[in-house]
């Protein structure tokens, strides 16, 4: 390419960049025109959501699809110009008429979200938020209303402010009024529907870094959508800490990232196992045997996430205090508990402590104490009452991570919904490595509380147990349950669970040494 050429090519770019629509008059353009998202996004060789984002204003447009995107804007501009705005007294003295309105920059610098010392947003008196005109209550650094992390919702078309001063492109829309020069404020809500309304709106907000992190990191690896999961896991951990450290913003509880820890929540050295038992299920029905002859029909069914799943916990959010006997065991406490179990007596059931060889006194965590405790009440009646030696406990509540874990289910019924691999993955991974690293990692230095990663691993196995018993009261018998998402039953299990790939669902177990998930076992000693 010659040097004038370059020189022409940079002044054409620099004028397309100039004159980039703001986002709701990118989606006018194109729909008056007739045009789906779809047709744009293979057009300019990006992604539907990708062109969905440039339109409502979460992201704007970048390399490689930019340049192509802002010439198509600006021919669908000639072709479909917007109708000029009625003028509310009109001038006939030429040298008069006003200038039109600028357009605001498309690339202006993000006002900074306000935080206090513990890094957490700092909520004020409700108001429009500089960038989208909705209402929040979070602040920015110099004091205007602004949507925590400068992450906005698109306006709904009624209440959307116009920005390019143009009359809607329905014909039938009668012009919007003019706003008065002094609006009245709108009484401000009760402290309740305030803080209803700050927890939706801060879930809205944190949703947005998920999409906006799976759109750069697609854009960046060109479409090679292996390179971009490969990008996304490796940035898991970090995006998975601010998306806590958001959630977190409206909380009502205080908690130590590096509390004092007692020396049975450290590991002896590397190499050593960690001194807490989480009751992992490996347990094998002794009347079912794949050497035995049969045609006997087991389906082995897997649990869909889990670990999500066993953000659900009691988790103790103060410093961990000493005591023995029963003293420290209260229905609003938790923490790790040395006890001697009951007897396990139910060969057709697993045992709610795991497959353990060595019998006595072991160290639990309060996720398996509830469970035995429960299993133990007149209700069940399957074991005695474990005998509680010593515990290291703190108060503690259910909904500490509740927040985080509705932000990455809503996010993972989505990307389930749109057949997104890329955020379903990047979405398992965040929670799976959210929970692995809390302890005693280097891979995550924000926090170290491993009392919390064991009792969200035992959570998880008691959720599985309850899975096992409803099936086995169900009439059906569990011939096996692994690890932590897998139980194998005999008859017709979908009487019993819903099937699907909701969190709340199960499915079919693929992938594994049985190949499609259903086998047949004969019956031993019968």
């Amino acid at each position: 390419m010659s040097e004038e050429n370059s020189v022409e090519a940079l002044l054409e770019e620099a004028r397309l960049n100039a004159s980039i629509p703001p986002p709701a008059e990118r989606q006018r353009l194109r729909e008056a025109a007739n045009l789906s998202r779809a047709q744009v996004a293979a057009a300019v060789g990006v992604g539907r959501t990708t062109v969905a984002n440039w339109e409502t204003g979460h992201s704007d447009p970048t390399p490689p699809g930019r340049l192509p995107y802002l010439k198509l804007l600006k021919g669908l501009a000639e072709i479909c110009p917007a109708a000029p705005a009625p003028a509310a007294t009109p001038d006939p003295t030429p040298e008069h008429t006003a200038d039109p309105a600028p357009v605001p920059p498309a690339f202006a610098a993000a006002p900074q979200t306000l935080r206090g010392s513990d890094g957490h947003a700092i909520e004020g008196d409700p108001g429009p938020c500089v960038r989208c005109g909705i209402e929040t209550t979070y602040q920015s650094t110099d004091g205007r209303p602004l949507h925590s992390g400068a992450l906005c919702q698109p306006a709904s078309p009624a209440a959307a402010p116009h920005t390019t001063g143009t009359a809607p492109s329905t014909p039938a829309a009668a012009p919007a009024a003019p706003a008065p020069a002094s609006p009245t404020p709108a009484p401000l809500p009760n402290r309740p529907e305030r803080r209803a309304r700050s927890a939706a709106r801060a879930q809205a907000d944190t949703t947005l870094l998920i999409s906006r992190a799976v759109h750069e990191e697609a854009e960046r690896a060109g479409g090679d959508e292996e390179a971009a999961l490969k990008a996304l896991i490796k940035r898991a951990i970090p995006d998975v800490m601010h998306l806590f450290n958001e959630t977190r913003a409206t909380g009502r509880y205080d908690y130590t990232a590096y509390p004092a820890l007692p020396d049975i929540l450290k590991k002896p050295s590397k190499k050593d196992p960690d001194q807490i038992w989480e009751a992992r299920p490996k347990f094998h029905h002794p009347g079912y045997s794949l050497r035995a002859p049969g045609d006997i029909k087991v389906t082995a069914l897997d649990v869909n996430a889990a670990y999500l799943s066993a953000l659900k916990c009691w988790l103790p959010i103060g410093k961990l205090e000493h005591s023995t006997g029963t003293d420290g065991v209260e229905p609003k406490r938790s923490g790790v508990h040395l006890i001697t179990p009951a007897p396990w007596t139910h060969p057709h059931l697993p045992d709610p402590i795991g497959d353990r060889d060595e019998p006595g006194a072991l160290w639990i965590t309060n996720s398996t104490l509830r469970l035995l405790q429960r299993l133990a009440d007149p209700k069940y009646g399957l074991t005695d009452a474990p005998v509680i030696h010593e515990s290291w406990t703190s108060g503690a509540t259910e909904n500490f991570l509740d927040a985080l874990r509705k932000l990455l289910s809503a996010a993972r019924d989505e990307a389930i919904e749109n057949q997104d691999t890329l955020t379903l993955e990047y979405v398992k991974a965040m929670y799976s490595k959210f929970i692995s690293t809390m302890g005693e990692s280097i891979h995550n230095r924000e926090m170290a509380r491993p009392d919390w990663m064991h009792i969200i691993h035992s959570q998880a196995y008691a959720n599985l147990w309850g899975k096992a018993y409803k099936a086995h009261q169900a009439g059906l018998d569990v011939v096996a349950m692994m690890g932590t998402d897998e139980l194998h039953v005999t008859g017709d299990w979908r009487k019993v669970f819903p099937e699907g790939r909701g969190v709340a669902q199960m499915k079919i177990k693929h992938g594994d040494a049985k190949a499609t998930g259903e086998y047949s076992v004969g019956t031993v000693g019968r």
